[in-house]
């Protein structure tokens, strides 16, 4: 069905002193991949070492130069992404890690354990800096405020706490969830926290005050995640009823429900707020062009990156096919959109980056197309 792209992943994943790269790799200047493919065939495909379970969670740095992954163990590892080499451990948390972050400015890790802490880290020394305690149940999510003075955290405990970066204190506890808070974000401006809940609710709360200011109801299942648009006039949530709803901020009511047909776990807004990218593919905003979003950005979007179970897909168009061995458990793409982190259920972390310039073009149509439905956009992806 797609031999073009299969023989791309042939020569890509192929052993460098092999006669097929050794002829024709350059003919995909488009992509490239560290750490490179061992350049004899053995057994032993060449890894980024030190992960000995399935590889949870990876994510990039601010400035794109460090990857921070985490597997089923209790240790966060940092990566330079120019030579995949392994540059810290962080050692500390009892028990397995739920979720990391990095700080606004990439100075920090924060790290949520189920051990009932969540641990600061400084990335130029992979020290720990701040054990951060309170929570009484397993913590599932940590979040930096945009200007990095706080921390947001979000627990079984059914509560989300503030703390103080600097001193480590706990500067909050938001109470209100009837069950699991499994997510927090704050708003752009840094004056109010989204949260998500196994409750089917979304909540909003004033970080100056630490009062709840809004209950978002009407999701069906257990809400994952939420996200503010680059203005913090909506949110956007997604459940396990597999719809993203989103919500005027100030008025606290649902202006759009989109049908995703899958759950959605990851979610971001475009700079200009009417494109929303996924997990699973790239959705169109209608509400957020009549709440003033610019209506030129959508003919300017000209590529996107997703992963599937095998394949890499540019503009949902199948790109580069994944052996088994190389297959997400997680990913992360940076914010340019040309680096690609894959961890993988064996412990493998790769990096993989993409040249659009010399890609051919017929991957660079935009693929961004609207679902009609009755109040509804539907998801565009696979």
């Amino acid at each position: 069905m797609a031999p073009l792209q299969v023989y791309y992943s042939g020569l890509l994943f192929t052993p460098g002193s092999s006669l097929i790269p050794v002829g024709y790799l350059k003919n995909i200047p488009w992509v490239t991949m560290e750490p490179k493919v061992a350049e004899v065939w053995s057994s032993l495909i060449q890894t980024l070492e030190g992960h000995t379970d399935c590889v949870k969670s990876a994510m990039f740095s601010p400035d794109g130069k460090l990857v921070a992954s985490v597997s089923e163990g209790e240790t966060v590892r940092l990566w330079d992404t120019s030579t995949g080499k392994q540059f810290g451990v962080l050692e500390g948390h009892t028990h397995r890690i739920r979720s990391i972050v990095f700080s606004p400015n990439g100075k920090l890790v924060a790290s949520a354990s189920e051990d009932q802490t969540v641990r600061l880290w400084d990335t130029s020394t992979g020290k720990q800096c701040r054990v951060l305690k309170g929570h009484t149940h397993r913590v599932n999510h940590a979040v930096f405020s945009p200007d990095g003075k706080l921390v947001a955290s979000a627990s079984d405990d059914q509560t989300i706490r503030l703390w103080d970066t600097s001193t480590g204190e706990q500067y909050a506890v938001l109470e209100g969830h009837a069950s699991i808070v499994n997510s927090a974000v704050f708003s752009p401006n840094g004056k109010l926290v989204a949260s998500t809940s196994f409750d089917k609710t979304v909540r909003l709360w004033d970080t100056s005050t630490g009062k709840q200011c809004g209950v978002l109801e009407g999701h069906t299942r257990n809400v994952n995640s939420a996200v503010f648009s680059p203005d913090g006039k909506l949110v956007a949530s997604a459940s396990w009823d597999n719809t993203v709803r989103l919500w005027d901020t100030t008025k606290a009511t649902t202006i759009e429900i989109i049908e995703t047909h899958d759950t959605i776990k990851i979610m971001k807004f475009s700079n200009g707020g009417i494109h929303l990218h996924t997990s699973h593919g790239i959705l169109q905003l209608k509400s957020a062009l009549h709440s003033g979003g610019n209506r030129e950005l959508a003919h300017t979007l000209t590529y996107s990156l997703y992963i599937t179970d095998q394949w890499i897909t540019c503009n949902m168009k199948k790109l580069l096919w994944l052996p088994v061995e190389y297959r997400q458990s997680c990913s992360a793409l940076n914010d340019t959109a040309n680096l690609l982190v894959i961890g993988s259920a064996s412990g493998r972390v790769i990096l993989i980056s993409f040249d659009f310039t010399a890609l051919p073009a017929a991957y660079l149509q935009p693929s961004v197309s609207v679902i009609a439905g009755k109040g509804f956009l539907g998801l565009v992806g696979y």
